[in-house]
C-alpha cells in the first residue's frame, strides 16, 4: 500500500514538475503581430465608431495572428483586425467595442475585436486572438500577463492557450481548445456580460474612449526576484 502511495504521490509530483516547467520555460511562441499595429496608439480610436462587416476588405484569415509580446504590451496598441470586414458567422453575437467593468471586477477595461469567426480581446496587457489568420494556429498561443517570477532581467509569465466557440450567442474559451469552459462572454442589452471559472460574473458598459489610465498597462503578478545580486 504504502509503495503504491509513493508511486502515485512520484507521479504527482513529477506531472506538476512538469506543467510547470512547459508553463514558465516552454519556449515562446513566435510574436506575429504586426509591428506596426503594436507601435500605434490604441489610445486615439473611436470605439463607438465600429467598422462596416460588408466583405469589402481583408477576411481574418488574411491578416496575422495577434499575441502579446513578452509579459505584456507597453500601451495599449491598435486593433489587430483594423482592416479585416468579413461578416460575422450565423451564431455569433456583435460584443465588438471597448468595455468597463461596472460590477464584479469593477475598473476591468477590454477591447473586443471580432471580424468573420475570429476574435481578439486586448485588455492589462495581454492580447488572445484566436480563429483563423494567417500565421499561426487557431488557438491562442500565449500568456496570462501576471508574472510570477524575474532571472535577471527577464520576466516569467504563465503560457495560455484557448479557443474561442460560438454557442447560440455565447463565447466560451475552451481551455487548450479541448478542455471545458473556463470564461463566457455574452451580451445582455446594452452591456457585455464576461463570466469566470471561479463563479464571478463582470457586467460590462460600452466606452468610446480608452480611459487614460489604462493607456500603460500596470504591472501584474508577484514578481519574485531568483537569483538576484546581492
Amino acid at each position: 500500500m504504502r509503495k503504491i502511495f509513493a508511486a502515485s504521490f512520484g507521479a504527482l509530483v513529477l506531472a506538476v514538475v512538469a506543467l510547470f516547467v512547459f508553463a514558465f520555460f516552454s519556449p515562446r511562441p513566435p510574436l506575429t503581430t504586426d509591428p506596426l499595429t503594436l507601435a500605434g496608439d490604441g489610445s486615439l480610436i473611436d470605439y463607438c465608431d465600429l467598422p462596416l462587416l460588408d466583405g469589402s476588405g481583408k477576411g481574418a484569415i488574411d491578416i496575422p495572428k495577434g499575441n502579446t509580446p513578452g509579459c505584456g504590451y507597453d500601451h495599449f496598441p491598435l486593433p489587430i483586425l483594423h482592416a479585416c470586414t468579413e461578416p460575422l458567422p450565423a451564431g455569433a453575437a456583435d460584443i465588438r467595442g471597448l468595455w468597463r467593468g461596472v460590477t464584479g471586477n469593477v475598473g476591468h477595461v477590454e477591447r473586443v475585436e471580432q471580424c468573420g469567426s475570429r476574435v481578439v480581446v486586448t485588455a492589462a496587457g495581454i492580447i488572445h486572438d484566436a480563429g483563423p489568420n494567417s500565421t499561426a494556429r487557431v488557438n491562442t498561443d500565449d500568456t496570462e500577463g501576471s508574472v510570477l517570477f524575474t532571472i535577471g532581467d527577464r520576466e516569467y509569465c504563465s503560457r495560455t492557450s484557448a479557443n474561442m466557440v460560438w454557442n447560440d450567442g455565447v463565447l466560451d474559451f475552451h481551455v487548450f481548445g479541448w478542455g471545458p469552459v473556463v470564461v463566457r462572454r455574452y451580451p445582455d442589452g446594452e452591456e457585455l456580460i464576461w463570466e469566470y471559472v471561479d463563479g464571478s460574473v463582470t457586467r460590462m458598459e460600452r466606452l468610446c474612449r480608452l480611459p487614460a489610465e489604462h493607456k500603460y498597462p500596470k504591472p501584474r503578478g508577484r514578481r519574485f526576484s531568483l537569483f538576484a545580486d546581492e
